[in-house]
């Protein structure tokens, strides 16, 4: 049994390979790693190319990456919010304030594959950011081959130790493939329950945009919060007038001149307004207690007609700068 599983991976390992590859990189959570890892392992015993499995593994990378690329250059913010929506991770919109795209640019893309959730984010936001294709492509390129290298590599290293974990599997029997299947359906759930749990923690009151716009009208207005990352304003130059600019991360220092009795509403543009959530749920944690996310955050407000500001190139990544409202867009 042992040696039909493993002559079945050789006979059909570059498919599973090239496949595994391209639908890791095009968003789904099925993991490619343990696959490359074993490629290596049957590249270094003889019943894999190993060229085929690098080259095979390198396309299926390129070609998923330069779909999402091209995606984000032509529809921009749009499609880093439908990532966001189908996102097993709901704040990986959250987490791209940790990274500094407008000064990586595309250096970014040498690591990104390292970085989980990074690797399907970073190639439309590159896109939608003006990279220049052959860039993209050249750093693309090496990032991939970094990655996937090291993986391909570590199991031809380790070829005698895998080749004894195949031969244990393939004893095993169906058993095994069970297991497997198991684990990864554990895996699958997991993560959507971490994705429920952090909507269910993110209920809170919110406001809406007409009752903004009154506020402010007769005003009451509160102080406005931008949480979107930096890169997320390059990519998305809108602003409503007089907020202030900030991250997740650095929400304290847009708000230390503000008196802790202040009303504060703070918007994004990501689905379910996470950004926004998180970032009142961390002020109430120091003490502000007035604090509420836009409902709809930034599109609504656009949709409801309401004044907006376009941020000037130099702008887009500068924090806890309060913006004029003189010069409506």
């Amino acid at each position: 049994m042992a040696h039909e599983i493993i002559a079945l991976l050789a006979e059909y390992g570059l498919v599973l390979v090239f496949f595994n590859v391209l639908v890791e990189q095009a968003g789904a959570p099925v993991p490619a790693v343990p696959t490359l890892v074993v490629a290596g392992a049957l590249a270094a015993n003889g019943q894999l190319p190993l060229v085929g499995v690098v080259g095979l593994a390198l396309l299926a990378c390129l070609l998923s990456d330069l779909a999402w690329y091209w995606a984000g250059r032509r529809y921009g913010s749009g499609v880093m919010r439908t990532l966001c929506r189908i996102s097993l991770s709901p704040d990986s919109c959250v987490k791209q304030s940790e990274l500094r795209f407008q000064r990586w640019r595309g250096q970014v893309l040498l690591v990104a594959k390292f970085i989980p959730g990074l690797s399907t984010v970073a190639p439309p936001l590159v896109g939608a950011l003006g990279l220049r294709p052959g860039i993209f492509l050249l750093m693309d390129g090496l990032g991939s081959l970094l990655w996937l290298g090291l993986a391909v590599g570590l199991g031809y290293v380790l070829a005698p130790q895998i080749d004894q974990v195949l031969v244990a599997l393939g004893n095993a029997g169906t058993i095994a493939l069970e297991v497997v299947g198991s684990l990864l359906a554990l895996y699958i759930l997991m993560k959507w329950w971490q994705r429920h749990r952090l909507i269910a923690t993110l209920r809170m009151a919110r406001i809406t945009v007409d009752e903004l716009k009154r506020a402010i009208d007769e005003g009451l207005g509160p102080v406005l919060l931008d949480v979107r990352s930096p890169a997320s304003r390059m990519v998305d130059t809108r602003v409503i007038p007089g907020a202030l600019l900030a991250d997740v991360a650095g929400i304290d220092r847009a708000v230390h001149d503000v008196p802790l009795d202040a009303e504060l509403v703070i918007y994004c543009s990501c689905p379910n307004e996470a950004s926004a959530a998180v970032a009142a749920k961390n002020l109430m944690q120091q003490g502000y207690r007035r604090v509420r996310p836009l409902l709809g955050g930034l599109d609504a407000w656009e949709a409801a007609g309401f004044a907006i500001l376009r941020l000037p190139a130099e702008g887009a990544d500068a924090e806890d700068a309060h913006l004029p409202t003189q010069h409506a867009a």
